[in-house]
């Protein structure tokens, strides 16, 4: 009996003790479910909030590129400009003008101050008289006082765009190609060169800026100040032209290769900038560096002897406001300046398109010289 009843108790603890083996164990289970699922939860809010917060910076970028500041190899940038209450200028289009109308007062002479101008039109229009500082009278119609400038000749001659891409392959070799004729032309004939360099030179900034301001017309927007900015351009390769003139006369047959060339290379370019405008200034960014190395090379001549250095032209003197003394060497070497700037703008307006923009979305750099 008494064996019974061991047994009997025996029993009951081992199963008692089994039943709360198996309690502690689901207790375990339900336990470690729970933390199992907090866990899940936390790493979800974290992965909810690092999507957030990936978001966030996605957005930041948008916005940055949206406010993209072009600042290149080139160097070029807008200038920071303010209105006489010290308010930043909001327009790249266009920039506050210099003071003309003010010029004009000044520089006219007595007779029109008392009204006693010479109206030689129905319409009233008379060139106002323009006098220097010194009272002598401006003697050119082609350009005034306030557009004349005092040329950068610290810029680096150095900098070149190492072609990388196909579009900059094409266009590199194009350029170097075109030198091969050129070369073989005129030689170290610098003159003639550089006068024939100059009728080609001034084709692409009236082709561009022409073209953007037709695109500026349908389209219903500003064009950022580079229809100024490539017009400019090329009135300053032609006032290059200008100059050259004065110094060597072209004979017949160059004038003629000059009607030839300038007929090819205008309807060539018209239609390479409507096709790929990022190609067409990567093009002129390569032909002003070829016009650096060309000027470079006359001027060594000039050191060496092999070319006169004779006084410069009347109208260097004023449109670079150079001294009474400037010499041939003078007029180059700031020719060879603008040269440069010019590259830095096309290369720069090349670097734009590449990116994807607009030139509109880039201020212009009006008055790069």
């Amino acid at each position: 009996m008494n064996q019974l009843v061991a047994r009997s108790l025996m029993r009951g603890l081992i199963n008692g003790a089994k039943c709360n083996r198996s309690i502690l164990c689901s207790v375990t289970r339900v336990e470690l479910r729970d933390e199992k699922a907090a866990f899940g939860r936390m790493m979800s809010t974290e992965t909810a909030l690092a999507e957030k917060n990936q978001k966030e910076k996605s957005v930041e970028e948008v916005e940055k590129q949206s406010k993209v500041v072009f600042s290149s190899y080139w160097g070029i940038q807008r200038p920071k400009i303010t209105r006489e209450d010290g308010s930043p200028w909001p327009w790249n289009c266009f920039m506050m003008a210099f003071p003309q109308k003010e010029i004009k007062e000044k520089s006219v002479s007595k007779t029109e101050k008392n009204g006693e101008v010479d109206v030689s039109s129905y319409c009233g229009i008379s060139r106002p008289k323009i006098v220097r500082k010194d009272g002598t009278e401006w003697p050119w119609n082609s350009f005034v006082p306030w557009e004349t400038y005092h040329a950068d000749t610290a810029i680096d001659l150095s900098k070149h765009h190492v072609p990388k891409t196909f579009v900059d392959k094409v266009a590199y070799r194009t350029v170097k190609l075109l030198r091969i004729p050129t070369d073989i032309f005129f030689q170290r004939r610098y003159g003639c060169r550089a006068m024939m360099l100059e009728t080609v030179a001034a084709v692409p900034g009236m082709v561009g800026g022409m073209l953007l301001h037709l695109r500026s017309l349908r389209k219903f927007e500003h064009s950022g100040g580079w229809v100024k900015a490539l017009l400019e351009e090329a009135e300053n390769e032609r006032m290059h032209l200008m100059t050259m003139v004065e110094l060597v006369r072209p004979k017949w047959y160059e004038r003629l290769l000059v009607l030839t060339v300038q007929g090819v290379f205008f309807n060539a370019f018209f239609v390479l900038y409507v096709l790929s405008p990022k190609a067409a200034h990567r093009v002129v960014g390569y032909l002003e560096e070829e016009a650096i190395h060309s000027y470079t090379e006359f001027l060594k001549d000039i050191d060496s002897g092999a070319i006169e250095n004779v006084p410069a032209p009347a109208i260097a003197i004023d449109y670079w406001r150079l001294p009474k003394d400037a010499t041939l060497k003078d007029v180059i070497t700031v020719i060879r300046a603008d040269e440069a700037h010019h590259r830095d703008v096309n290369h720069f307006a090349s670097d734009i398109h590449f990116q994807g923009k607009k030139l509109n979305e880039a201020p212009a750099p009006i008055g790069y010289h």
